[in-house]
């Protein structure tokens, strides 16, 4: 085996982990495992991101159509949970090895401190040798609380511990040029950073996940950005694991730009728990998308669209309103208003944390 990778990140979808009619694919399960434990086993840490308690779930229990859906989901993920982690359980000893259950929600990743709450979580498990089995907790995640899918999820589990690679597994080989069913289409085996292949993606969403390709896509290159390989490939065929570490699955593969440090790994995926907004003059918008090193000064700065403190994450927007990347504030908005369009003060975002969206 060609063992180039300390540490990966491996989502697992529902598509993989069930049969056609929704039932758990215990077989798929079985043999997933078993190449998890074979990469241990050749030195590589192993996290996994699963999907498929909702499914498990629903094998398990019949629920009235007229339920509603909120509630449904949470009654079968509350039943299901507990049927898929003792599968993995069972299956991780018979192969010698521990995993644990790590459920998160979007708010345990907040702030700062939740982040690296989790991450040290994580950390003390891999250094005792355990699997982190982790999934989001749809008993308590709401729609406004929850991740996007499992798929947003193992992107920013990669970048908080700074993976070496992220795998995604799905039902098809890759990304496509066209519909996956059409024989005329072919898999994308490699996407760059300035690839434009959107338009190429089927939209429709996968039976049992949430997520579908656009998602993935652009989680995928998000996390590319940020210095991570991404693969993504068809977790139904037998021995993909093992396969990509040796580079003979098929599979589409995201080319890693400069890797970043992980405070802007955590700001990239900060969107969704930032708290104030600035306006920016296009001077400001084009030094700081320019690739190089600049700061957010408050002379490029309109106006203060809503408050923030000291310490956290704010939003940068253009003249149109368009979310051009995200930052730390060096200080509160109070302040910040006071200096609207002044030279001669300290920068509102230090170049070392913004994060440029596009």
């Amino acid at each position: 085996m060609a063992v180039a990778y300390k540490r990966i990140v491996v989502k697992i979808g529902s598509n993989v982990l069930t049969q056609p009619d929704g039932l758990p694919d215990h077989a798929r399960i079985e043999h997933l495992v078993g190449q998890i434990a074979d990469l241990k086993k050749a030195g590589i840490a192993v996290v996994v991101v699963s999907s498929g308690a909702v499914a498990a779930g629903r094998s398990m229990i019949s629920i009235s159509e007229k339920q509603d859906a909120v509630a449904a989901r949470q009654l079968l993920a509350s039943i299901g949970q507990i049927k898929l982690i003792n599968t993995y359980l069972s299956l991780f000893e018979k192969q010698q090895m521990l995993c644990s259950q790590v459920l998160v929600t979007k708010e345990d990743f907040r702030d700062r401190k939740h982040y690296l709450n989790i991450k040290n979580c994580l950390s003390i498990l891999l250094k005792h040798q355990v699997i982190p089995v982790i999934n989001e907790n749809d008993v308590v995640s709401v729609t406004e609380l929850m991740f996007t899918d499992n798929d947003e999820l193992a992107g920013l589990v990669a970048s908080m511990l700074e993976a070496d690679a992220l795998i995604i597994l799905s039902n098809v080989n890759g990304i496509y040029n066209g519909d996956p069913k059409s024989p005329d289409s072919s898999v994308i085996r490699e996407i760059r950073k300035d690839d434009h292949i959107g338009s190429f993606i089927n939209t429709s969403k996968s039976g049992l996940g949430r997520g579908g390709m656009v998602t993935k896509l652009g989680m995928a290159q998000k996390v590319a950005k940020l210095g991570i390989p991404v693969y993504i490939a068809n977790g139904t065929q037998n021995n993909i694991l093992t396969d990509l570490i040796a580079q003979k699955a098929d599979h589409t593969y995201f080319v890693p730009e400069k890797n970043t440090s992980g405070k802007k790994k955590w700001i990239a995926h900060s969107e969704h728990s930032a708290t104030g907004s600035v306006q920016l003059n296009k001077g400001a918008e084009e030094a700081l998308i320019s690739g190089q090193a600049r700061s957010l000064l408050p002379v490029g700065i309109t106006e203060i669209l809503s408050p923030f403190q000291k310490g956290d994450i704010i939003r940068l927007l253009d003249e149109d309103g368009k979310l051009i990347g995200l930052g730390i504030a060096d200080y509160g908005s109070d302040k910040a208003k006071e200096r609207i369009g002044q030279k001669g003060h300290k920068s509102l975002v230090h170049y070392n944390y913004f994060y440029a969206v596009s």
